[in-house]
Formats: structure tokens, C-alpha cells, sequence
């Protein structure tokens, strides 16, 4: 059985885990979110990295994974190539799917909703230059959204209204009205993908990277030996800070395989 540790700073990994399942349906998955730091995108980049490679640090010192995916797209822009650096196991990041958008696009203009750190950070443009160097890239940092995604997968009602505002973000900018492809670049936003076609424009076509990290974690778990353990098989979630309304996460929680969430900290 092939050890995966799945790590996000909230819920928005556990779409990624949900297409894991599908893929590997004999995995051990193990979840980790920090959401003690939630949201990142509104932290410092020098603290992020050396945050996330100490934490990731502990859990795969403690859970012992076979591969790490990193399914968070600020976490991976940022620190995955220190993680490589640092640990010795394969690492599938998540990042904005610009060449995926640019191999669909008709109209040469493509979208991107993401946080605002990464539609700021040098990153985006080096992907654009290297896959998407004659497209048109419109990009949004909605602020609101993943706190949104947050609602969606605890049941609660999350209004078009809200939805429209951050959507409308993105379709009011210069060039905006050429979009015909949008990338998501928030793992968070999975949840809302089903209101982002509902409410947005006839004909736009709204791309997840999700299904796309799991076929990668798919090919390289193939290649790992399935080394013998005594820990749980079964995989479990953890919260770097458990939120008061954990009643409300166990409906989605259970969907994705997950029977408790337990904290995770310095001792833990």
C-alpha cells in the first residue's frame, strides 16, 4: 500500500484527495491542513517557505509518506523546490494551469482566478512565457473566495451575489470580454466550480487541476515500493488549528474518507 500525505492550508487539498481516491483507490491518504496560518495568500513569502518546509518537515517525519503532494497552489509556487531540496521523496506540486488554458483557448485570451499573491508573484509570468508566450493572460486575486469555498464545503449558503462579485473581478478587466477559458489557481476553488458555470457566461470553459495532480501522484506512486507499516492504513486528517465548527466539516470530511479530524502541532 502506497503512503500519500496530502497538505493545503484549508479544504481546498481535499478536492485533489477526492480524484486521489479515484485514481488510487488502495492508497493511504493522509491530510494536513494549516490552518492555524490560513489564509496563505495573505502571508509573507520568506515566512511561507520556511513555515511550510518545517511543518511538511514534521508530518513526514511523523506519517511517514511514501510521496508528498502539495496541493496548494500558493504552497507549491513557493516552496517546492526547497522541499525537494530538503527531503528525499517524490513531491507533486499544484500549480495555475496556464499551458492546459492555452492549449484550449480559440480566442487567444485566457482567465485565471487565483489569490492575490499569486496572480502577483513572478512565478505566474514565468509561466506564461514559457507556455503561454502568444496568449492573453487576464488575471484576478479574489480575496474572498477560498473563505467562500470554505462556506460551500461546510454546507452553508453561499450567495450568487458573492460569487458574482469575485467573478466579475476577472470578466471586467481589459480583455475580459475575449475570455473563452478560465484556469483555477486556488485548490479552494474546486468547491465553487459547479457555481462558476452556473453563474458565469454561456460558452466559458473552467478548468480544475485537480484530476491533472492526481494522475501525476498515480504515475509516480507506480514506481514506489510499498514498504510494510505500523501506522494506520487507513489515513487520517489533521488541522494545525482545529476550527470551532468541526461539526460542520464531518459531512464533507466523511465523503472523502475521513471518520475524525485530530490536531497536529509541535507534539503531535
Amino acid at each position: 500500500m502506497v503512503r500519500i500525505l496530502a497538505f493545503d492550508s484549508g479544504i481546498g487539498g481535499l478536492g485533489i484527495v477526492r480524484c486521489l481516491r479515484n485514481e488510487i483507490p488502495d492508497a493511504c491518504i493522509d491530510y494536513l491542513a494549516d490552518t492555524a496560518v490560513f489564509p496563505y495568500g495573505e502571508q509573507p513569502d520568506d515566512f511561507l517557505v520556511t513555515h511550510i518546509v518545517a511543518l511538511v518537515g514534521r508530518a513526514i517525519e511523523r506519517l511517514q509518506p511514501d510521496l508528498v503532494v502539495i496541493a496548494c497552489n500558493t504552497a507549491s509556487t513557493l516552496a517546492l523546490d526547497a522541499l525537494r531540496a530538503r527531503y528525499r521523496l517524490p513531491f507533486v506540486g499544484c500549480v495555475p494551469p496556464i499551458k492546459w488554458a492555452a492549449d484550449l483557448t480559440h480566442s487567444g485570451t485566457i482567465g485565471l482566478l487565483a489569490t492575490r499573491a499569486t496572480v502577483s508573484r513572478p512565478y505566474l509570468r514565468m509561466l506564461q512565457a514559457r507556455f503561454a508566450p502568444d496568449r492573453r493572460l487576464v488575471a484576478y486575486g479574489a480575496r474572498n473566495l477560498a473563505d467562500l469555498a470554505e462556506l460551500a464545503f461546510r454546507g452553508r449558503p453561499v450567495s450568487d451575489h458573492a460569487i458574482l462579485a469575485e467573478m466579475e473581478g476577472l470578466f471586467s478587466q481589459p480583455g475580459g470580454d475575449a475570455i473563452d477559458v478560465v484556469g483555477l489557481g486556488c485548490t479552494h476553488y474546486t468547491f465553487l466550480l459547479d457555481r462558476f458555470r452556473k453563474l458565469g457566461r454561456p460558452g466559458i470553459r473552467w478548468i480544475d487541476p485537480a484530476e491533472a495532480v492526481s494522475r501525476q501522484a498515480a504515475r509516480l506512486s507506480s514506481d514506489i515500493g510499498k514498504a510494510e507499516t505500523d501506522l494506520p492504513t487507513s489515513g487520517e486528517a489533521f488541522f494545525t488549528a482545529l476550527p470551532d465548527d468541526v461539526s460542520a466539516l464531518m459531512p464533507g470530511l466523511r465523503l472523502m474518507g475521513y471518520a475524525a479530524v485530530h490536531p497536529f502541532t509541535e507534539r503531535t
